[in-house]
């Protein structure tokens, strides 16, 4: 194939991508209250016990355009969430005739894994996420109560999610470097106590809340993931 019959290739992809990512947009759109009520849960849960900490258990607008400009926002994200696995499954049927037989061996498993990880991190967020509101709230001191925008809200709760999924994701980094030769387990095993200050700042910096418990949520794990990539580095490596 030419350049540009790569790039027209490229293009037809993009675009099932994106019918993928409308159509699961226009389905959010009609779920859309379900979901804000999901969301909502732990900010009303909060107020139901802690009466009088806030004014209201409901989200609160400033503007006449943000209740609109939210709900696209959310059926948005939710638009790509649903489009994840047609997306994937073009991406792959695009870099696929570029792969040898060797290669393509390992593509399968990395995708697995890659959508498992994600999934585990954006589960760890929905589940910390009612700690982390908790604390910050509470952290605030007396006097000062708590009236959230849905803007707001919604975005620091979509990118917990958005940022644990990545970043659970980095072990996939540290094997597909070990098979590749570039950078070998023992390496890894070597660089173990400067890895754990990096790994506990990076956690402490991309946290969206900045609030212990997420920093917890997001170091552990990185940890855990960190010594079970030199071991299946090994492994595989054998």
């Amino acid at each position: 194939m030419t350049l540009f019959e790569h790039l027209a290739e490229l293009r037809n992809r993009v675009v099932i991508s994106l019918v993928a990512v409308i159509a699961g947009m226009i389905v959010i759109w009609f779920v859309y209250n379900p979901i804000i009520s999901f969301m909502l849960e732990p900010y009303r849960s909060f107020v139901a016990h802690h009466p009088g900490k806030a004014i209201t258990a409901n989200l609160v607008t400033t503007s006449p355009l943000e209740g609109f400009t939210t709900r696209l926002k959310v059926c948005g994200y939710g638009g790509v969430a649903l489009a994840t696995p047609v997306i994937f499954w073009e991406l792959w049927r695009f870099i696929t005739p570029g792969l040898h037989k060797n290669e393509k061996r390992y593509i399968v498993p990395f995708v697995a894994a890659a959508v498992a990880l994600f999934a585990a991190g954006v589960t760890a967020a929905v589940l910390i996420f009612p700690k982390a509101l908790d604390w910050l709230i509470t952290v605030s001191g007396n006097g000062v109560v708590p009236l959230f925008s849905p803007s707001r809200y919604f975005t620091l709760y979509v990118a917990m999610a958005v940022v644990f999924g990545a970043v659970f994701m980095y072990p996939l980094v540290l094997v597909f470097l070990e098979i590749a030769g570039v950078v070998p387990s023992r390496v890894w095993r070597k660089w173990r106590r400067p890895a754990i200050v990096v790994i506990c700042a990076v956690a402490a910096i991309v946290t969206p809340s900045s609030d212990p418990f997420s920093f917890l949520a997001m170091a552990v794990p990185m940890l855990v993931f960190y010594e079970l990539a030199i071991v299946v580095g090994r492994v595989m490596h054998k």
